[in-house]
C-alpha cells in the first residue's frame, strides 16, 4: 500500500476513490480484520470513498456489511468481506465512469442527489449463535 502525496490527492480530488477493509470511519488504516474480532464487533464490512489527504478519512460512496461468524478467523472473515469488495468497487468505479458520481465539497452526489449516507449493501450471510 502506498500513501498518496497532498498534492497529488488535492489536484485529482473527486476522481480518486479507494477500498478500505471497514465500515469506515471505524477501523482506519491496517490490520482491520484482526483489530475487529479483538474488539469483539458484530459486524465488519468494507467501503468505498473518495480519496482525501486524511488517510482513509475521505467522504464515504458505499458499504458492504457483514455479521462476524461465532468463532471466525481472521482468514475466513477477510475472505468474506473480499467477497463484498467485488461488488461494491467496481459498482462506484462503473458511477464514476459513467458520470453518476462526484464530489462536491465534502459531499457524495450521486445522480444529481446528495448522499446522507453512503449506500449499503447488506450481505447474505447469517450471524451463527
Amino acid at each position: 500500500m502506498k500513501v498518496l502525496g497532498a498534492g497529488f490527492v488535492n489536484h485529482f480530488r473527486g476522481q480518486i476513490i479507494n477500498i478500505h477493509p471497514s465500515l469506515l470511519p471505524r477501523y482506519r488504516g491496517l490490520d482491520t480484520h484482526r483489530r475487529v474480532l479483538e474488539a469483539g464487533e458484530e459486524k465488519h464490512g468494507a467501503t468505498v470513498h473518495f480519496v482525501t489527504e486524511e488517510l482513509d478519512g475521505g467522504p464515504r460512496i458505499i458499504q458492504y456489511c457483514i455479521p462476524i461468524k461465532a468463532k471466525e478467523s481472521e482468514a475466513e472473515l477477510a475472505q468474506r468481506i473480499h467477497e463484498g469488495e467485488y461488488i461494491i468497487l467496481p459498482q462506484a468505479v462503473a458511477w464514476l465512469a459513467n458520470q453518476r458520481l462526484a464530489l462536491e465539497g465534502n459531499d457524495v452526489i450521486l445522480d444529481n442527489q446528495k448522499l446522507g449516507s453512503p449506500i449499503l449493501i447488506e450481505g447474505k450471510h447469517e450471524r451463527s449463535p
